[in-house]
């Protein structure tokens, strides 16, 4: 390799935050027309090394060298100036804003001074034709689904003058469709001599695109290997050891079978009577949305939901849970109804909502890890007007204990944690309160295997105390791995159910496409 096609390298980079060292002389480098892999658990520092290019954070030692030169990078700007462009796990999008704007936010083109909208609509359909979304540049962020919202992400980046490319869990939400046309866009820019480095927990992706791999493993760099490495070796360079079963499912010795359902039947997993479920939606409706989705969960068993992007899985649960409404039909915990759009009443009845926006919808992000696992039972330990802080701080120290939540302390900022880490948090605190029936969507979006297998074992432990999960995933071979049961949604209905023994990719995938034989299957590994 000669200088000129070096485009970055970073050596000996070091940083620490208090109580944490988060990068230990770390090296990296990056050359033209080429993909290079970043790989690590969750927590390993893949993050703080890329905010290091970014210019969110700044090292305590070593240097970083852009077309051979010593840099300083203090924020975006510096970044941007030096063709390096970043597109982060979780979304960087002004939501009252549109499309267009958003793509060209503090770059708006201009006319006789003022913003030059046309000129601004036109560059931005060429960026989403060129990414392959059919959205309009006018469209508010806030009404888009997260798999646009990734792929204008995309578009933004695009929109620079890139020279190197830092792509953070670009394909967590995507469907195989779009993962492929992504893929087809990256393979251009490589040609085209860009540079780009590609995080992704998605570990048969690697030897699809990339060209090296380095791993990352406790703030250390542990090795660079070529890309073709089998996936075997790449996992315990990145987790220091081998993981024998990826889906570590302990599935109930009975009432795993007795709802196996079909295509086109109106109720599933209750044949006739909900004896036994936990919890039980009947024919819940909301116009234009989802029509007469009725199912039960059982104390004990895991149901997955599959389906399409757009099927109306996370609309569904939603409504189960109260956070939105319904038209028609029924939610119950233990035979009780639950009153329409309540979510006080839903939690009171035990029913717990993972969100799939974890940070959005799940956290406050700037209050510490303590404050986030006591949300849902604060009411609970409040006597007289007042918290038991006591209480609720021990509480919180077992259950991040427990879920071996990797932290400073319990005061730690909840928005410093790895993904990883503040998934934990987001279970924890309907762990701490007992819940009866916990809904999961999109649990391990960009979570890493090893993390993966811990949720996992979570997940089991909960159905084992009784209590019943169900889980979406556009992931599905969790789906099938994890599930005792699958349902499958289609243009918001329940196109059938499928028994684990039953549940394979063809079959699912069969049915999510009964109803519009055009729409793309859920990714999958």
């Amino acid at each position: 390799m000669s200088d000129q096609d070096e485009l970055l390298r970073i050596e000996g980079i070091r940083k620490t935050f208090p109580g944490v060292v988060a990068l230990d002389s770390v090296d990296f480098d990056l050359r033209r027309g080429e993909v290079h892999v970043l790989l690590g658990e969750n927590g390993a520092g893949k993050s703080t090394l890329i905010k290091m290019l970014s210019g969110a954070y700044r090292p305590d030692a070593g240097r970083i060298l852009v077309g051979g030169e010593e840099v300083r990078i203090h924020g975006a700007q510096d970044s941007e100036r030096l063709g390096i462009a970043t597109i982060y796990q979780e979304f960087n999008l002004v939501p009252d804003l549109t499309v267009a704007e958003n793509i060209f936010l503090g770059r708006q083109p201009r006319r006789f001074g003022l913003i030059d909208r046309k000129t601004m609509e036109a560059d931005a359909a060429e960026l989403l034709e060129r990414v392959g979304v059919n959205v309009s540049p006018r469209a508010r962020v806030r009404e888009l689904g997260i798999a646009r919202l990734q792929m204008i992400e995309i578009a933004k980046a695009l929109s620079l003058d890139t020279r190197a490319l830092i792509m953070d869990e670009p394909t967590a939400v995507l469907t195989s469709e779009e993962v492929e046309k992504l893929f087809a866009i990256v393979r251009r820019l490589r040609e085209d001599g860009v540079g780009v480095v590609f995080i992704t927990h998605h570990l048969e992706e690697i030897a699809a695109l990339g060209d090296r791999v380095t791993v990352i493993r406790d703030g250390k760099s542990v090795g660079q290997v070529p890309a073709s490495t089998p996936e075997d070796a790449l996992v315990r360079l990145m987790v220091g050891r081998s993981i024998e079963q990826q889906y570590p499912r302990v599935r109930p010795d009975s009432g795993s079978d007795s709802g196996t359902g079909s295509e086109g039947d109106s109720r599933t997993g209750s044949e006739g009577d909900s004896g036994g479920a936990l919890l039980s939606v009947e024919g819940l409706t909301r116009d234009g949305v989802f029509h007469d989705v009725s199912f039960d969960v059982r104390a004990g068993e895991v149901v997955g939901i599959a389906g399409l992007v757009g099927a109306g899985r996370t609309e569904v649960v939603r409504a189960v849970f109260g956070a939105d409404p319904y038209d028609k039909g029924a939610v119950k915990v233990a035979g009780s109804a639950l009153r329409r759009h309540d979510v006080n009443a839903a939690m009171e009845a035990g029913i717990g909502l993972i969100p799939e926006d974890r940070k959005g919808q799940g956290l406050l992000l700037d209050a510490s890890v303590e404050e986030n696992l006591g949300l849902v039972t604060m009411r609970a330990a409040t006597h007289g007007g007042l918290v038991d802080l006591k209480g609720q701080r021990e509480a919180a120290g077992r259950i991040a204990q427990q879920l071996g939540v990797r932290m400073t302390g319990l005061g730690q900022q909840v928005r410093t944690l790895s993904g990883g880490n503040q998934q934990k948090v987001v279970i924890g605190k309907w762990l701490l309160a007992d819940t009866k029936v916990l809904i999961l969507d999109e649990p391990t979006r960009g979570i890493d295997v090893g993390a993966k297998v811990e949720i996992y074992q979570l997940i089991n432990e909960l159905t084992a105390a009784g209590a019943a999960v169900l889980m979406i995933s556009s992931d599905l071979p969790e789906v099938l791995g994890m599930s005792d049961r699958v349902l499958v949604m289609a243009q918001g209905r329940i196109a059938g159910e499928l028994s684990a023994d039953e549940a394979t990719q063809d079959s699912v995938m069969a049915l999510a496409v009964s109803t519009n034989t055009e729409r793309e299957a859920p990714r999958g590994h």
